[in-house]
C-alpha cells in the first residue's frame, strides 16, 4: 500500500514537473533599447526597424545570440507572401471608420484632381473606388504613401480608381509632392468633401465596390491596413 501510494505521488510530481516546463515563454515586448540585426548582421537603428515592421512586411524573431554585455539579440526578416497572408490573418481587421459602413451605398460626390481629370462618383462606375483622406501634416498619412504608391502600380492596369482627398491647398500640395509623390489623383482643398462625410481623422481610407457598395473602411494606420485594402479590392474586382 505504501509502494503504491509512493508511486502515484511520484507520477503525479512528474507530470506537475512536465506541466509547468511547458508552458510557452512569454516573448519579451522590444522596446527602443532591444538589439535588432538585420539578415546581414548589421545593427538596426531603433526608427529604421520599427518602420520595418509597421509596413507589416518583416517579422522579428530570436537571433539566439547575446551582445557582450549579455542582452539578447533579434533579428528582423522579409516575410514571404504566405507568412504575411499569415499574420494578417491572425491580426484584428483594422477598424472601421465610423463614415463609412461596410454593406452601405456610397453616397458619391462630384469633383476634379489637381490636373483637371474629372470624376463623377455619384452612381456607380463599374469600377472600383479607392479613397483615402489625409493632409500634409498628418504623420501615419505620410507614412503609408510609399506603400499605396505600390497598390496603384499594382492595379494600375484595372478598373480601379484612387483617389485622394486632401485637405491643403494646391500650392502646398505642389511642394509636398516634390520630395514624396503620391500616385494617387489628389483633390486639393478637399476639407468639404471630409465635412460632408463627418471624417473625424486621418487617415482614412474607403474601398468602394462596382457596384457602389461600401465593402471596406478604416480609420487610422494599423500594420495590416493596406493587406486590408487589397484584399478589398481582390474581392470587388472578382465579382461580376
Amino acid at each position: 500500500m505504501i509502494k503504491t501510494t509512493l508511486s502515484i505521488i511520484l507520477i503525479l510530481f512528474a507530470l506537475i514537473t512536465s506541466a509547468q516546463t511547458s508552458v510557452p515563454q512569454q516573448r519579451p515586448t522590444l522596446d527602443e533599447k532591444s538589439v535588432v540585426r538585420g539578415e546581414d548582421g548589421l545593427v538596426y537603428p531603433y526608427n529604421v526597424w520599427r518602420k520595418l515592421m509597421q509596413s507589416g512586411k518583416y517579422g522579428v524573431k530570436s537571433r539566439q545570440t547575446k551582445t557582450d554585455d549579455g542582452q539578447q539579440e533579434w533579428m528582423i526578416y522579409e516575410l514571404t507572401a504566405e507568412q504575411r497572408k499569415a499574420m494578417m490573418d491572425r491580426m484584428p481587421k483594422p477598424r472601421q471608420s465610423d463614415s463609412f459602413i461596410a454593406g452601405e451605398k456610397f453616397n458619391g460626390f462630384k469633383t476634379s484632381d489637381m490636373n483637371g481629370n474629372k470624376f463623377d462618383l455619384k452612381n456607380p462606375t463599374g469600377k472600383v473606388i479607392v479613397l483615402n483622406f489625409w493632409f500634409i501634416n498628418c504623420p501615419p498619412c505620410k507614412a503609408e504613401i510609399p506603400e499605396l504608391n505600390e497598390l496603384t502600380e499594382a492595379y494600375k492596369d484595372q478598373d480601379v480608381i484612387f483617389l485622394a482627398i486632401a485637405l491643403d491647398e494646391k500650392y502646398l500640395l505642389k511642394d509636398f509632392l516634390k520630395t514624396l509623390p503620391f500616385k494617387y489623383n489628389i483633390v486639393d482643398n478637399g476639407r468639404f468633401i471630409a465635412d460632408k462625410y463627418k471624417v473625424k481623422g486621418y487617415p482614412t481610407h474607403v474601398v468602394i465596390d462596382k457596384t457602389g457598395t461600401i465593402k471596406f473602411s478604416t480609420l487610422g494606420l494599423a500594420s495590416n491596413t493596406i493587406g486590408w485594402i487589397k484584399k478589398s479590392i481582390d474581392e470587388s474586382l472578382a465579382t461580376n
